[in-house]
């Protein structure tokens, strides 16, 4: 189940894209060993073609395409960089989650090039996490040409997010990342009341849930999405950019959820100062904003609309 998390502005990073090495060429150059020649790495996978493309700004940046959508941005020398705008927001409710460099113990749902894992483990040592990823061969991928850290204490699971999610015990987790996209589109039994109510199941009570979520207009999705939200948890935030927010244009929104009041105030100041500056609505706003959206059950469930081919191509 390889997610796809690049919408809108995130499409940047696949600028620059150059043609593809035969299916599994070893990538070059060795980790911090400068602007060495690196060349593109491609390779079947689960979800389509996976590309390696490396990054023409950093020495050891490389950005992960899957049938030429951006799914993910890694720099092995700088895993706290976080070059997608929806990564840094997901970055944000990481620092926020406990105070800075308390381990956490972190679920990530959908694992794509290990990103935010990356993150955590730089910016909060001796945190214990998991991720679980359907795309065994996207695993495969990610392994061998941009492995972890092996001081990192992240073990990975090749299974449906769901199912990875009922296997874990009450109150695992600090914090839940979801981030999982089959085709672009998030799977529908991802987005349900029953999903959710296990999402909580897992979570510390004070624990919190982030989603990266994508729709564009009318936004049918997202209010449906923020809807169920607050049938199971009672406090609520989401970010996005203000053309997505206007429905104006097909993007991402970064939910985040909690049993528990949020740090609202410091998420909203990060969001608005970020590269590309965010709005963040809660509370009564963030009702208004469902307009009546019914709760999502798991019979009446979809996938999330899939984006326009214009998203993923270059301006």
């Amino acid at each position: 189940m390889a997610r796809r998390g690049g919408p809108g502005r995130d499409k940047a990073a696949a600028k620059g894209k150059a043609p593809a090495k035969a299916a599994g060429a070893p990538a070059k150059g060795r980790r911090g060993g400068g602007r060495a020649e690196r060349e593109p790495v491609a390779r079947p996978v689960g979800g389509g073609l996976a590309e390696l493309i490396p990054d023409r700004e950093r020495p050891n940046g490389w950005s992960l395409l899957i049938d030429g959508a951006p799914q993910s941005h890694v720099d092995l020398d700088d895993p706290a960089h976080l070059s997608f705008a929806y990564q840094r927001r997901i970055g944000h409710v990481i620092d926020l989650a406990a105070p800075p460099l308390q381990p956490l113990r972190v679920l990530h749902l959908g694992g794509g090039a290990f990103t935010l894992a990356r993150y955590t483990a730089a910016t909060r040592p001796r945190s214990t996490q998991q991720i679980v990823e359907l795309d065994a061969p996207l695993v495969q991928l990610v392994r061998d040409h941009l492995p972890l850290d092996p001081q990192a204490r992240v073990r990975v699971r090749t299974a449906d997010a769901r199912e990875g999610l009922g296997r874990l015990p009450d109150g695992w987790a600090d914090l839940i990342v979801a981030d999982v996209f089959s085709g672009a589109r998030t799977p529908a039994h991802l987005t349900s009341a029953g999903f959710l109510t296990e999402v909580r199941r897992v979570l510390a009570p004070s624990g919190r849930y982030v989603a990266n979520l994508a729709d564009g207009p009318p936004l049918a999705h997202l209010r449906g999405q923020v809807a169920t939200a607050a049938a199971v948890f009672p406090e609520l935030a989401l970010a996005a950019d203000p053309v997505v927010w206007r429905g104006r244009r097909f993007g991402n929104a970064v939910l985040l959820a909690s049993a528990l009041p949020l740090p609202v105030a410091e998420f909203t100041r990060r969001v608005a100062t970020d590269p590309h500056p965010g709005r963040v609505e809660h509370g009564r706003a963030l009702g208004d904003f469902t307009g009546g959206a019914a709760v999502v059950t798991d019979e009446a469930a979809k996938p999330s609309p899939a984006p326009p081919p214009s998203v993923f191509e270059n301006p």
